[in-house]
């Protein structure tokens, strides 16, 4: 098949079976490999799915100047998107955002918009919100993409990613457990496999510090996962559990990931793999869980910097002794 841009290689992606990571009889988890989306990460799917269709509806313009707050893959998949469709782009960050991702927005094309004051919790999220309602109230065209708040985030996933799945996974499945951020993924795809295994159990896995099922801020640096907002796409009553991951676990779950099945994949990932051992325990044997890799390790080699000696790092060398997972 020969497509007629990059936006038509998103999806279609892998699942494999993590077999030599969770090698416990009666466990079978599979993960797919939304790493291998062209712009490194699931987000793909959403940043395709909402321009795209906003500019069928007409919610977007062609020469509409689109506004996201975010610092990670979102914008990143956002920026590769505008580029094949020619929009303008500004993404609005913070001093979090590690120096790969800066660079990578500036390449695909993206106006760089960062704030510097903090909100007095450790984050920057209300100043980013802040921003962002500035730039669309003084720029012409100016059209907020709101992930945490537009439907077609979900929609996304349930149109594409979650179809695929139960294309590619021959007979049940009875869990999935996925990182949540803006949680569109989980409900998109549990909304999707639900249609076919009403009985299916989502496990969403949060980080430690995040606010988005209630749970007290603090601050956090593994990106991709948790949020300083709950998210308005949030439907409580389709998660069935919610387990918490630290920094450490997380970076803990990469390297896991890594020295048992040659993955290279990013914290939220490694988050995934630490929630994977806590929830597991609780489930009935036989179990066949689902699970994503939502983004590539590459990203994240420099997300800390050397005057940070206390917080975890993305070293990718074994460790010398395991992490606890307690």
């Amino acid at each position: 098949m020969i497509h007629e841009s990059v936006l038509g290689c998103i999806g279609r992606t892998p699942i494999v079976a993590l077999r030599r990571l969770f090698d416990e009889p009666g466990v079978e988890v599979l993960a797919k490999l939304e790493m291998l989306n062209p712009g490194g990460s699931v987000k793909d799917r959403p940043a395709r799915h909402i321009i795209e269709e906003g500019l069928r509806s007409g919610a977007i313009a062609p020469d509409s100047h689109l506004v996201e707050s975010t610092s990670g893959n979102f914008g990143i998949a956002l920026a590769m998107v505008c580029r094949i469709h020619r929009l303008a782009l500004t993404v609005v960050v913070d001093p979090h955002i590690t120096a790969t991702n800066l660079h990578l927005l500036h390449r695909y094309g993206a106006r760089v918009d960062m704030v510097s004051e903090g909100d007095g919790s450790g984050g920057y999220l209300e100043q980013r919100l802040r921003r962002v309602r500035e730039i669309v109230s003084t720029v012409p065209g100016s059209v907020w993409i709101n992930q945490y708040a537009n439907r077609l985030n979900w929609k996304a996933h349930a149109e594409s990613t979650g179809k695929e799945i139960l294309a590619d996974v021959d007979g049940p499945l009875d869990c999935v457990v996925m990182a949540v951020s803006t949680t569109g993924t989980i409900h998109g795809v549990t909304r999707a496999l639900r249609a076919e295994y009403p009985r299916l159990r989502a496990v969403a896995v949060d980080a430690v510090g995040s606010v988005i099922f209630g749970h007290p801020p603090a601050p956090r640096r593994v990106p991709g996962i948790g949020a300083g907002r709950v998210p308005e796409i949030l439907c409580r009553d389709e998660i069935d559990d919610v387990v918490l991951v630290d920094d450490e676990q997380a970076v803990q779950g990469c390297h896991e990931l890594l020295h048992s099945e040659g993955i290279l994949a990013g914290g939220s990932s490694g988050a995934v793999v630490a929630g994977l051992r806590q929830i597991l325990p609780r489930l009935p044997r036989p179990v066949r869980v689902l699970t994503l890799l939502p983004d590539r390790g590459e990203r994240y080699l420099d997300l800390l910097s050397a005057d940070a000696p206390a917080e975890p790092r993305f070293d990718w060398s074994p460790p010398r002794r395991p992490l606890s997972r307690s």
